[in-house]
């Protein structure tokens, strides 16, 4: 018999908490697991349900005004998010609407808060084919987890060893009210497509796949963890803190296999979500092992891998954008200079004597080739190119570092050189550049 004893099991894995977020759809489920919650003594004034308004059924605004009611109705709180879950060129609509609900769950979230979802062992099941039928490993096929961490708090599926009927059997015998998707019966999404036609084939079979699966999940779990152990221990003997890079003559001092769990283990690092093993395998053939001095490049979902001397890199893709000369107006302390770049120009005893900049014409520009340079305390006129090359500076951050050109001298590069013409030594007169990245 589902009682609220499922809640304060979920609810002892992890420190008492703040406060109660309950995703609440408006489905049976979701009301189900509200109505738990709000039959707890305990819980009283801690529990809002937030229902995420994704803007694509036309019933959504009603929808809402049934979600507040019945939290009203509960006497727990109430908080309806609006997000834009259209789905990007290439992304199914599934995710782009789980992705669009949870970076808004997400931004709920304070230190010791919880979120609790309603997923049950019938979602779990689905999860698992979905990811058996991807291809997916052991991290894909454990399914989800039970608790995890979610922005600043934690994420709860108290229900998910629950099976579906189970919870149905308590919506009807407590005489809820709920509302109905109709998407859920468009079988051309693939979940759809399991859960009404598939799924009920294999149970007439099997009746307790929901069981058996859901115990298949947590044995690759478990099986998952241990790797992530060995992972952790690899990947921490090639990672590079300060840049977030991996050493690649490192990486190749292992096996493949080896190789393949660091390149994943540094994708989790990141914060990006798992490659494909056809991915990961054209990291490793097409940018470890390219040729040394070579600048291949992959793209990802956001991203670029590319190899620079012996570390890769996975970075942040921008748009090409056309590097034009700007002018850096006279007394302004800061400059947008490309999309992800604002430079400032701080107070500095070395540097550029702060009455020659703000009495000079001051111009960004860009390189162009064949630009030098004199530097202090060295002899002799010397070429951008071999100045990054000696500072191991990538090409591609080279492209869009900026040349400071002071009445039409070269006077500066970035925060890298300062022309010995212009470098000066001056307690508190002086001036230097500073980037400040842009997220």
């Amino acid at each position: 018999m589902l009682s609220s004893s499922v809640i304060e099991s979920a609810l002892d894995q992890v420190k008492p908490a703040a406060h109660l977020y309950v995703a609440y759809s408006g489905g049976v489920d979701s009301h189900v697991l509200l109505h738990l919650c709000a039959s707890m003594p305990g819980l009283a004034g801690k529990i809002t349900a937030v229902y995420v308004h994704h803007g694509l059924q036309a019933e959504a605004d009603a929808w809402a005004v049934h979600c507040r009611n019945t939290a009203e109705a509960l006497g727990v709180g109430f908080n309806a998010l609006y997000v834009n879950a259209a789905a990007a060129p290439g992304e199914s609509p599934e995710e782009a609407a789980r992705d669009a609900r949870y970076s808004a769950l997400k931004a709920l979230m304070d230190a010791d808060d919880v979120l609790l979802v309603a997923q049950h062992r019938d979602d779990q099941l689905e999860t698992v084919l979905l990811q058996l039928f991807r291809g997916s490993g052991l991290r894909g096929l454990s399914g989800m987890p039970e608790h995890m961490v979610f922005g600043r708090g934690v994420m709860l599926r108290p229900l998910l060893n629950i099976s579906r009927q189970a919870i149905r059997h308590y919506a009807e015998s407590h005489k809820l009210s709920w509302v109905e998707d109709p998407s859920n019966l468009h079988i051309d999404y693939d979940r759809n497509f399991l859960r009404n036609i598939i799924v009920p084939l294999i149970k007439q079979r099997w009746p307790a796949c929901d069981k058996t699966v859901a115990r298949s999940a947590r044995h690759c779990a478990e099986a998952q963890a241990l790797i992530s152990v060995i992972a952790g221990d690899l990947f921490h003997a090639v990672f590079n803190e300060a840049d977030k890079t991996l050493s690649i003559s490192s990486l190749q001092l292992l096996n493949k296999p080896r190789q393949q769990l660091v390149i994943r283990h540094w994708f989790q690092t990141l914060g990006l979500k798992m490659p494909a093993q056809d991915f990961v395998e054209r990291i490793l053939s097409q940018i470890v092992a390219a040729r040394v001095g070579s600048d291949p490049v992959l793209s990802g979902r956001g991203y670029d891998v590319r190899r620079y001397r012996d570390k890769l890199y996975c970075l942040k893709q921008l748009p090409k954008q056309a590097l034009q000369d700007i002018s850096w107006p006279v007394g302004q302390t800061s400059l947008k200079v490309t999309d992800d770049q604002v430079w400032l120009c701080m107070p500095s005893s070395t540097g550029i004597l702060r009455e020659r900049w703000l009495n000079a014409n001051v111009v960004v520009r860009f390189r162009r080739g064949g630009e030098k340079m004199q530097l202090p305390g060295r002899k002799g006129r010397h070429v951008l190119k071999n100045l990054f090359q000696e500072a191991g500076i990538p090409p591609w951050e080279r492209e869009g570092m900026p040349l400071i050109y002071l009445d039409d001298q070269l006077a500066a590069v970035g925060d890298q050189w300062i022309s010995a013409e212009f470098y000066a030594e001056k307690t508190d007169g002086c001036i230097r550049l500073h980037r400040q990245k842009q997220e």
